[in-house]
């Protein structure tokens, strides 16, 4: 019979190591907990960046961070103070690091290496099965590890933010070390939302990222002739190595993720719906996920009944924004500016972290083209009507 373990975590990247970080700061480091994952990591395959008014959990690995920001679009130009929060970026080279070495001192932290192709609730226990044919238990299980392609689902929105980024390093210098380009829309938008960031290091070396919002990846070189281009025309530098490079795409959907897999098996991360619809940004969502479960788990003995990341406010005006760019009712350049440009920046960061009160909500509405967004609002709840109306004809049928 297989080891039993109080909880079992499978997959160890940013979700899965964060969690086991919180089970053990919020005391139950007496709970035996297995980590499973394919293979260690240790490169940087990614990068997390996030806005905190406060140092957060891992402010020991932030590579750097920035006050001020840059929002560019083609009628408006801001270099913003956004100060309490600051802009922060964490390498994954760094956090596995930490992570590593922190998980080393964890006595009651096991760790295997297997692929994990299944993870169910079998009666009152959670059962990971591997390729190899592992089976491991545990009174609990949360995943992060996406068992199911996600295809787009027939009345939710669904794009795709996609990706490439160089590290670049100029000659000379050539960046504002103060100020990270959130945002610059001075590039063909294609009719998708389209847009380069920029993180300088240093004065001579930046991440410098092409961004697109679409319902499909493009080429290699779709995204790499307008990356050199921005290089070329608004940093303006004819010369630069390219010392590391990064591609990725994030789903931005609206559709309900599979929350649990029976009573025992909860999914975090990406995999659990952690990453914000709207926008991407993932990490700080997993943070507080992490800690709302090791809360409930040290309270109760159970992780939280209301799970999901954010509230059902946030979640329309998720669905609002994601129908004003998919049906390209504007231009996604013409919303995110008119968000920076009559809105404080520290409200706009609070709205994208769903921090915001109700009346701020409303007066962050008030700063978009209303129309636009009034019909869209109408769509969205036409739509739900829709599900719901079908959902209750299947029960009764």
């Amino acid at each position: 019979m297989a080891d039993q373990y109080d909880y079992l975590i499978t997959g160890a990247g940013a979700a899965g190591l964060s969690l086991a970080y919180h089970l053990n700061q919020a005391g139950l480091n007496d709970k035996r907990i297995l980590l499973i994952d394919r293979a260690p990591k240790a490169e940087n395959d990614r990068t997390w960046c996030f806005w905190e008014s406060q140092p957060g959990p891992f402010e020991a690995v932030v590579f750097r961070a920035w006050d001020r920001i840059g929002i560019y679009s083609p009628d408006f130009c801001a270099r913003l103070d956004i100060q309490p929060y600051r802009y922060k970026m964490v390498r994954a080279v760094d956090f596995y690091r930490f992570m590593e070495d922190w998980l080393a001192r964890q006595p009651n932290i096991e760790r295997v290496w297997a692929e994990v192709i299944g993870v169910e609730t079998v009666g009152d226990q959670a059962v990971a099965h591997t390729r190899t044919g592992e089976t491991y238990r545990g009174a609990w299980a949360f995943n992060s590890i996406p068992l199911t392609s996600v295809a787009p689902r027939p009345g939710y929105h669904s794009l795709l933010q996609h990706f490439l980024g160089w590290v670049i390093r100029a000659p000379q210098p050539a960046f504002e070390p103060q100020i990270a380009t959130l945002m610059d829309f001075r590039v063909a938008q294609d009719a998708d939302t389209r847009f380069v960031y920029v993180l300088p290091l240093d004065a001579q070396t930046a991440l410098v990222e092409y961004t697109v919002f679409s319902p499909a990846l493009l080429t290699r070189d779709e995204y790499a002739q307008p990356l050199r281009g921005y290089i070329s025309q608004q940093l303006r530098l004819a010369a630069f190595e390219v010392q590391h490079e990064e591609f990725g795409v994030i789903p931005m959907t609206d559709a309900p993720f599979p929350i649990c897999s029976g009573a025992r098996v909860y999914h975090i991360g990406t995999a659990g719906g952690d990453t914000k619809p709207s926008t991407g940004y993932t990490f700080r969502r997993i943070q507080r996920r992490a800690q709302r479960i090791a809360r409930s788990l040290e309270m109760s003995g159970r992780p939280p009944i209301d799970h999901s990341p954010a509230s059902g406010r946030h979640k329309l005006l998720d669905s609002v924004l994601l129908n004003v760019l998919s049906r390209e009712r504007m231009p996604g350049w013409r919303v995110f500016t008119d968000l920076f440009a009559r809105n404080p920046p520290q409200r706009v960061l609070r709205f994208l972290d769903e921090d915001t009160t109700l009346l701020e909500d409303l007066l962050v509405m008030g700063s978009v083209n209303l129309p636009v967004f009034l019909a869209a609002t109408a769509d969205v709840l036409r739509g739900r009507l829709a599900r719901t109306g079908r959902r209750l004809a299947d029960q009764d049928a």
